[in-house]
């Protein structure tokens, strides 16, 4: 059965878009740590990051640094953190996440945007990928 993120990605399910290529992409959290959290995941479906095959695990820091650093111009903050859990969804994914503070990557603390507000940031932050 497809992950939610496969399901995103063959749009199935909409999401809030910062970046994609061939073999990857990048939307927004929809239940963030902070204003600015960004998935990063492969459109190879497989679960677990260190059974990516080393080439694509590569590819795939490659795209979420490229991403952080559109992250980092749009979203004013301390540093951009990087995760990589992966028991919500068994998919790989890399958690971008803007913090100030420790709290920001506990993942027990959320925060709440509108709609127009995942746009506007998702269209800022697009707007700075290279």
């Amino acid at each position: 059965m497809a992950t939610v993120f496969t399901k995103i990605i063959n749009g199935e399910i909409p999401s809030y878009k910062i970046a994609e290529d061939e073999n990857f992409i990048a939307f927004l959290d929809i239940n963030p740590n902070a204003k600015g959290h960004t998935l990063c995941v492969p459109k190879q479906e497989v679960d677990k990051i260190f059974d990516l095959g080393e080439h694509v695990y590569l590819q795939l820091m490659q795209f979420s640094r490229k991403v952080a650093l559109a992250l980092r111009k749009a979203v004013p903050c301390e540093r951009v953190g990087m995760a990589v859990i992966g028991l919500e969804v068994p998919h790989v994914h890399v958690h971008l996440i803007p913090i100030n503070e420790m709290k920001d990557m506990t993942f027990d603390h959320k925060v709440t945007l509108s709609e127009a507000e995942f746009k506007e940031l998702a269209a800022e932050i697009s707007s700075h990928i290279s």
